[in-house]
């Protein structure tokens, strides 16, 4: 029994270590964006229900649940990441407390200098960002993400912020050992503008990568691949018409789903009054 006791014990562990995933951000599967259009597309493959704007922020916690519960910020780390995938239920999760009893800020625009905006998150930090130097297209690490096996917990160091109107990328991906000689990953980041290259006929626009965080929370990363043609659109979510379901990745938690261009809506006719039929 006594030398059952540490195999079971060690068995437990290496449980809770196998369900540790790869950050949203850093999910990229690359196959994915070969997928080809079937030739006949639903025009309504499924319908976005646009729910009420709530009161408040929904709001989760890395580590705990509450402020107290969080560990203290590093120098230039995200301290808070702000959601505003689905405008009508935005939330944010808090990672850790910014030193010298200063609050993390928990505003909704780019506003209070201490936002870092990429897509639909907004990546919040104790220090102003005005302060870091602004980083080059596909060469510097504008951020870099690190992953805490043993806490389940992720860190995220900024070196420096992108240029306007670009988007982050998925750089490399190196192994490291904590603090605590696990073994865990690092994902760096850089700056790329967006894509300017045309769709071609039956290829995805977009690529969705959306992983339960809450029960009633979705957390999405949106990868635009191509620009679509005059007088189409992307769809912006993965409800949207135009989207249909790719692989599902039930190791990791995820589901893929592909975004098609869609032409546009018809613009309204007005008649004034006076004229005739």
């Amino acid at each position: 029994m006594q030398v059952l006791t540490p195999l079971l014990l060690a068995c437990v562990l290496c449980g809770v270590r196998g369900v540790i995933r790869t950050p949203l951000e850093a999910f990229r599967p690359s196959a994915e964006i070969h997928f080809r259009r079937p030739d006949k597309l639903p025009l309504l493959p499924h319908r976005r229900t646009t729910a009420p704007p709530k009161s408040g922020l929904k709001i989760l916690y890395q580590t705990g649940g509450s402020e107290e519960d969080l560990p203290d910020c590093r120098p230039r780390q995200v301290c808070s990441k702000v959601d505003l995938y689905d405008a009508a239920q935005p939330w944010i999760e808090k990672k850790c407390r910014c030193l010298g009893h200063r609050p993390c800020s928990s505003e909704l625009s780019t506003d209070d200098n201490h936002t870092l905006a990429d897509k639909t998150t907004l990546y919040k930090t104790c220090e102003p960002v005005k302060r870091l130097p602004k980083c080059r297209y596909f060469k510097d690490a504008a951020w870099v993400i690190y992953t805490f096996p043993d806490s389940n917990a992720t860190q995220q160091i900024v070196n420096c912020h992108c240029p306007k109107l670009s988007v982050t990328y998925l750089l490399k991906k190196l192994p490291y050992v904590t603090p605590s000689g696990e073994q865990g990953n690092q994902y760096q980041f850089a700056c790329s503008p967006q894509s300017r290259l045309r769709c071609s006929r039956k290829e995805p626009c977009k690529l969705f990568s959306a992983r339960r965080r809450h029960e009633q929370i979705d957390e999405v990363n949106a990868n635009t691949i191509c620009q679509c043609p005059r007088e189409h659109t992307c769809p912006r979510h993965h409800t949207e018409p135009g989207v249909l379901a790719g692989v599902t990745y039930a190791s990791e938690d995820i589901r893929t789903y592909h975004g098609y261009c869609m032409p546009e809506p018809p613009p309204d006719t007005y008649r004034f009054v006076g004229d005739k039929d």
